[in-house]
């Protein structure tokens, strides 16, 4: 006799997944983790194209990490015509990719895993008793939006970033704007970390390794050599030690590192970088519960708070020291080559690489984001988790498990969310 679970909805993710476990005789016998992806064919569409519009076409791979692919496909094509940008550009780039990273994690932290800690459904029905904690939420994320808003003209799908330069630099009043902005998110950030540090996170430790950007000096963002610790290699080698590939149950890419799972995101950077941390994140990692290196994935979010102060801390520091000067965007020399791109975003770590020939007419292209690396070390996570918890209800399993998911802040790039637990 077979029992099974279904549930059509599975909330508070970006995106769409599907889940399907199979326990025979008290074991898990299958465990199947899948992106329920429609095919887009980014990497294919952009072929043929032109250099100068790689980075415009892949921002709409994901709304909410659009400036992530514009920044790491302008990257990669700077990378193949062998252009390095000035370090105005190159600091604007990082103020935007933080900007992006602090609304990111608020709406990750407060919308999608609070509510799992507090006992909602969701953040709207969190909002009678928890009205103060939101409005810190909105305000991080208002001033995110805000900022990526100023330096790209718009807060989703930036134009104003492009390679060689920028379009339209922001004017040193902006950039004071900018840092008042932050000034006033920094307390809201602070009291974050000290409400993720309060919540009790399950007791579990992940057997993938943790994997992120390092830069000597520096908590990495836009450069560095990709690993942990003294096992680490440069992005123009990634394909020695990383591989794609698919499962029949699933159109999404897995990927591995020398055929072994992995974890990238803001614990992973964490772990790796810590020591770099700004002045009121050192602090908070003082008052954190746990000690790093952590290999638990629910301290992901605890993680995230830590960044957010860290984010705005490091944003204030741009603003502060940058002044703007005038720089027209430079006017690329064509060549063929191939560029990498690799850089840290909300999720973890994002590769863009794209082959060019003499005319700068793309004809090859290759995207591995944060969730395809984390997607095996995900279900290995669950299929390891799901003995301790067979014998409760079948509620509690299905919160359990999704809570598990929802720590990793996975973005599924799809159109349905399905759940299926199969007893035989």
């Amino acid at each position: 006799m077979s029992k099974t679970i279904t549930l059509n909805h599975i909330t508070k993710i970006e995106g769409h997944a599907k889940l399907r476990i199979v326990v025979r005789k008290g074991k898990v016998a299958r465990c199947e983790l899948s992106s329920v992806e429609g095919s887009r064919y980014f990497e294919g569409i952009v072929k043929g194209r032109k250099f100068y519009e790689a980075h415009e076409m892949t921002s709409r791979i994901c709304g909410i990490c659009s400036c992530a692919h514009v920044i790491a496909a302008i990257s990669a094509i700077e990378d193949a015509l062998g252009y390095k940008a000035s370090m105005q550009t190159k600091e604007l780039r990082i103020l935007m990719t933080l900007a992006e990273r602090i609304r990111s994690h608020a709406t990750h932290l407060y919308f999608l895993a609070l509510p799992d800690y507090l006992g909602y459904d969701s953040a709207l029905a969190m909002a009678p008793k928890y009205r103060n904690e939101l409005k810190q939420a909105l305000n991080l994320m208002k001033t995110g939006n805000g900022i990526i808003k100023i330096l790209a003209a718009r807060d989703l799908h930036p134009v104003s970033a492009t390679i060689g330069g920028w379009l339209k630099l922001p004017e040193q009043e902006k950039m004071a704007e900018i840092g008042v902005l932050l000034e006033k998110a920094l307390p809201d950030a602070i009291s974050t970390c000290r409400l993720f540090f309060s919540l009790k996170y399950p007791d579990f430790s992940t057997k993938g390794d943790f994997f992120s950007l390092m830069q000597k000096g520096e908590y990495a963002v836009l450069d560095g050599k990709f690993g942990a610790g003294k096992s680490n290699f440069d992005k123009s080698e990634y394909r020695k030690f990383i591989s794609e590939y698919h499962e029949p149950y699933t159109s999404a890419n897995f990927v591995v590192r020398n055929k072994k799972r992995y974890f990238v995101g803001a614990l992973a950077r964490l772990n790796n970088n810590f020591g770099f941390l700004r002045e009121n994140a050192k602090k908070m990692l003082k008052e954190c519960p746990f000690t790093l290196p952590s290999t638990n994935p629910y301290h992901n979010n605890a993680a995230q708070a830590i960044e957010l102060v860290h984010c705005i801390e490091h944003a204030i520091d741009i603003c502060r020291n940058l002044h703007i000067k005038k720089e027209k965007v430079v006017k690329m020399k064509l060549r063929s080559g191939k560029g990498i791109g690799c850089i840290e975003v909300p999720r973890g770590t994002l590769w863009h690489e794209y082959t060019l020939d003499s005319k700068g007419v793309i004809t090859n292209a290759n995207i591995i984001t944060p969730t395809a690396q984390n997607l095996l070390n995900m279900q290995e996570d669950i299929r390891e988790i799901l003995p301790s918890m067979l014998n409760r209800k079948k509620e509690d399993i299905i919160l359990e498990v999704e809570k598990l998911i929802r720590s990793y802040d996975p973005c599924f790039s799809c159109s349905a969310h399905f759940l299926e637990v199969e007893w035989l």
